[in-house]
């Protein structure tokens, strides 16, 4: 389960940017998420819960933003969704991606804090 680590690597950059912020609080943790990450959203909420426990991040919400997977077609010069996350060809004319667009992301998006 490798959210743990994840959690409390989120954990570990919010609270270097709320000390930044002089933040005696946080109330959330806005967090974008790729359909690629490989995150277990429910795994990644309780041991969100654990590492943060005992610091300025406790109680806060962790808010996960879905990010969609793009990918770039070459052929149709556009980004695409693809119908499967499995299968990463373009739904217009069905030749292989070559590039992925979007759908890797985890990253804090933004910090709601109080100061």
């Amino acid at each position: 389960m490798h959210e743990i680590d994840l959690a409390q690597d989120i954990v570990n950059l919010a609270l270097e940017q709320a000390s930044r912020l002089r933040a005696t609080r946080v109330l959330a943790v806005n967090l974008r998420v790729g359909q690629l990450a490989g995150v277990e959203a429910g795994a990644l909420h309780a041991a969100y819960r654990e590492a943060s426990a005992r610091t300025v991040l406790a109680g806060s919400r962790l808010a996960i933003i879905d990010v969609p997977l793009v990918v770039w077609c070459a052929v149709c010069l556009a980004e695409v969704t693809p119908v499967r996350i499995n299968r990463l060809r373009c739904p217009r004319c069905d030749t292989a991606a070559g590039e992925i667009r979007r759908g890797r992301e985890l990253e804090i998006a933004a910090l709601e804090v109080d100061a």
